[in-house]
């Protein structure tokens, strides 16, 4: 049996991701921080799901992975799906921090991780849920835009470091436009997916070990005029 390890899987994408590996029939370790929500998703599926309850933003994820994986038997895949994005047009650095800390630190040390492990392991495949909001900057989320900035070129880097290194391992962008999640708070939003469209989309780029995979697919014709004019 495959073996998937989500991070941020209480709501939202996370919580699609994991319902929609339990019925690829996958092994799945879930995580967050809201313990009762992943045990909602466990109870239904108690011979395929594996809780870990932990606040990536403690950056002891480390800890707290190595324990997953040993409770799971190993991993294949490891998927981050946490994150925070809010408007921030007055710079209050409390909430340009809660974004930063979140999207860039807790980010970057569960992507170390994955990279490590796949690393020894010889294989495997790592995903993030970035954002088309890292192709651009924004006056009323600075940070947000940022730090998903931030998770598209530390993407790109981990991919050199596999290919420098001849691993086999993916490294997969899932590039998202707007998902009908509370992470979408502009007002004026259009292609908006479920998050269980969304993540039959991430599943199928993670599949197909895809470098970037824009969700859904139609708004790679925006990411395209994004790298020409933006």
């Amino acid at each position: 049996m495959k073996k998937v390890i989500i991070i941020g899987a209480s709501s939202g994408i996370g919580r699609a991701l994991a319902e929609l590996y339990v019925a690829k029939e996958f092994l799945v370790g879930i995580t967050g921080r809201r313990k009762t929500l992943l045990e909602e998703i466990q109870s239904a599926h108690p011979d395929q799901v594996v809780v870990s309850a932990f606040d990536v933003n403690e950056l002891k994820s480390e800890v707290h992975l190595n324990a997953l994986v040993e409770k799971l038997g190993g991993v294949d895949i490891v998927i981050y799906s946490s994150g925070v994005g809010e408007f921030n047009k007055d710079l209050d650095f409390a909430i340009e921090k809660q974004m930063i800390d979140t999207n860039v630190m807790a980010f970057t040390q569960v992507a170390d991780w994955a990279y490590q492990y796949f690393k020894k392991q010889g294989m495997g495949s790592f995903a993030s849920i970035t954002s088309m909001a890292g192709m651009m900057g924004s006056r009323h989320a600075p940070a947000y835009n940022a730090s998903k900035a931030y998770q598209i070129n530390y993407l790109k880097g981990l991919r050199q470091k596999v290919k420098r290194q001849k691993l086999a391992v993916s490294i997969t962008d899932l590039r998202t436009g707007f998902v009908d999640t509370p992470m979408a708070k502009a007002a004026s939003k259009f292609w908006v997916a479920t998050p269980q469209k969304a993540a039959a989309q991430m599943s199928q780029a993670i599949q197909q070990k895809a470098a970037v995979a824009y969700i859904t697919k139609r708004w790679g014709i925006v990411g395209f005029f994004l790298r020409l004019f933006a």
